[in-house]
């Protein structure tokens, strides 16, 4: 069966005190939106709609931004849930799949949630997302009959005995797309409201026949975000899971509560992450691997065996072959280090090729930008780097070649060869006794006239 999300993100969000529509704000490194898109692709639908009020261009940016498909429909007028999707009804003219709703502001559905509900599709008309509330509040309260769900009373509107009742609505529906919009069409605004609530479609649809059920799921994963503590909550939230997870697929976290994941982190089986470690966006690490302690890593890929840190940082474009040492202070960005390659003390590697074996020393910086552009340096397998060399990119170190401490390369070095770039060390006896006791009296001088 086809699917299409209709993904609901425009919340003006004013409890959240942003300029920044509610949807955009960042748990795991991703906007809310997108871990809502992400939840729905276990769907595989042939169609994204995301209904946007302000700033619409700055969530279909977000949404290009993160390698996603969708189409924007825009809500102009604040008038409801009803009123939302309908948003999104030219966009799914004689569409003849279902449609799925969503909200961008709920960003922990399950996968596995979602197929029970596509499962539950195939023998109701209308499945509803509900949970058991450990505190109802003001939820909206699923009407049972058996499994079958008579209506949804908004709290404003309920009765005592409704509100008694403890299995929630989430607002996730499933309907065959013509269908949804049909019921929508007939749901009126007459309530304490005054809006048009997408829950008075299962009353319509009752009335006219059809089946509704609704399927029972944690209650955390209906956690919605509209305010900056909530936004912490579901970030702490989204933190245990994934610690969690990592460490029942086999990974070792030496203090977990210290270690934070990315949305999209991805570590195999048998690596070892010490305490305080940060993975942002597009981290790839392999089995065995090891990072140590108060390392960052982003957007880089780490191989199996290679150990990073402590104190690390991978910047985006970083990619560590097996068997790599990255170590103490170093930074590495945009740079292919090689098989068994180390760079272990205070050095930045940029824009840069290292080859198999090859030893950076200590302090060793790739000098690769001009003011203008970025520049390459490539240094050949099995070299050795000497502490505190400048490498002044473009240029190129041969396979087994050396560069001498403190010299700075601005010429390419053959394989095999040595390269030797400072001037020749000059000693003059008894000069800095003399210096230190000119400057001395320079200083002495100075004061006094300062009085």
């Amino acid at each position: 069966m086809s699917t299409a999300l209709i993904i609901l993100a425009a919340g003006n969000g004013t409890r959240m005190k942003s300029d920044l529509p509610k949807v955009l704000h960042p748990v795991a490194g991703a906007p809310l939106l997108i871990h809502a898109m992400r939840a729905g692709a276990v769907l595989e639908p042939d169609r994204t709609i995301v209904v946007a009020g302000r700033a619409a261009e700055q969530v279909e940016a977000a949404v290009n931004g993160f390698g996603q498909s969708a189409r924007i429909a825009l809500q102009t007028e604040r008038k409801g849930t009803a009123h939302a999707v309908a948003q999104a009804q030219p966009m799914l003219e004689e569409y003849d799949g279902d449609a799925v709703v969503l909200y961008g502001d709920t960003p922990f559905i399950s996968p596995q949630t979602l197929e029970r509900m596509a499962a539950a599709r195939r023998t109701h008309d209308i499945v509803v997302l509900g949970f058991e509330a450990a505190d109802p509040g003001r939820y909206g309260r699923l009407v049972m009959q058996g499994d079958t769900l008579e209506r949804i009373v908004e709290f404003k509107d309920a009765s005592e005995a409704e509100r008694a009742i403890t299995f929630c609505n989430s607002g996730v529906i499933a309907a065959p797309a013509r269908m949804l919009f049909d019921l929508i069409g007939a749901v009126g605004n007459d309530n304490a409201a005054a809006e048009y609530y997408l829950t008075d479609i299962i009353g319509i649809a009752r009335d006219r026949g059809l089946s509704a059920t609704a399927i029972a799921c944690d209650e955390a994963e209906t956690l919605g975000v509209n305010s900056r503590t909530e936004l912490a909550g579901a970030e702490a939230a989204f933190q245990q899971r994934a610690r969690r997870d990592a460490m029942e697929n086999g990974v070792t976290l030496y203090a977990p509560d210290s270690v934070y994941f990315a949305f999209d982190t991805v570590i195999g089986r048998d690596s070892l992450v010490e305490q305080n470690v940060v993975f942002g966006p597009g981290v790839s690490v392999e089995s065995g691997a090891h990072i140590r302690a108060f390392s960052h890593l982003e957007g880089c890929h780490v191989a199996r065996g290679a150990i990073v840190g402590p104190y690390a940082r991978l910047r985006p474009g970083a990619e560590l072959a097996e068997d790599a040492r990255i170590g103490n202070f170093v930074e590495v960005k945009n740079a292919q280090i090689g098989e068994g390659a180390k760079i272990n003390h205070l050095s930045y590697v940029g824009d840069a090729d290292v080859g198999a074996g090859t030893n950076i020393g200590a302090g060793t910086i790739t000098c690769n930008y001009d003011g203008v552009m970025k520049h390459r340096t490539e240094i050949g397998a099995r070299a050795f780097i000497g502490s505190n060399t400048m490498l002044v990119a473009p240029v190129r170190v041969g396979d087994e070649a050396m560069t001498a401490s403190g010299s700075v390369i601005t010429k390419d070095v053959g394989d095999g060869d040595l390269a030797l770039a400072r001037a020749d060390q000059i000693n003059k006896p008894g000069m800095a006794r003399k210096l230190f006791d000119l400057l001395k009296s320079k200083k002495k001088k100075q004061q006094k006239e300062a009085g």
